[in-house]
């Protein structure tokens, strides 16, 4: 699948991950073929590695402090959801993120949550063939598995 072909399913979601837009995604991704929605598995997981850096993921949740007023930090599966909101926000959202870290910002608030877009390969491929699908991509999605991304962290490890 094409960069161009992924943003354009992205763009389906009218910016946002809900329940309801994935659902549709899903829907729509699972009319194509096996391969297609492996390619759109691999473009998400791809998107998701590229935002797995230090400058997005040490950034405190927008609108959540801790005791005694101090920044309230992402923890792994809050930065994982924060950069899916950011791929459903759209590819002009998060091209925009890499020059301008205060453009991802916003999105660490609680009012988005783009944890449903992490289900829409698995469930497009369900609905495609009837099967789970116990898949892996080239690249991983997790928080603080780019090592590029984290430097520091890359450091501690050798």
């Amino acid at each position: 699948m094409t960069w161009a072909d992924f943003w354009a399913l992205i763009a389906t979601l009218d910016g946002e991950a809900t329940e309801e837009s994935c659902r549709r995604l899903a829907e729509e991704l699972s009319t194509r073929s096996v391969p297609e929605i492996i390619g759109f598995a691999e473009r998400h997981a791809e998107a998701l590695h590229r935002l797995d850096q230090e400058k997005f993921g040490t950034l405190p949740v927008a609108d959540l402090t801790a005791r005694y007023g101090s920044p309230f930090p992402q923890s792994a599966d809050v930065f994982l959801y924060t950069r899916c909101a950011v791929v459903a926000a759209g590819q002009a959202v998060w091209e925009s993120v890499f020059f301008d870290v205060e453009k991802f910002a916003p999105y660490t608030s609680t009012a988005y949550d783009g944890e449903w877009l992490l289900y829409v390969p698995d469930k497009a491929y369900e609905l495609a063939t009837g099967e789970e699908w116990h898949r892996r991509t080239r690249y991983c999605s997790e928080s603080y598995s780019n090592r590029d991304g984290w430097p520091h962290l890359r450091t501690e490890r050798n």
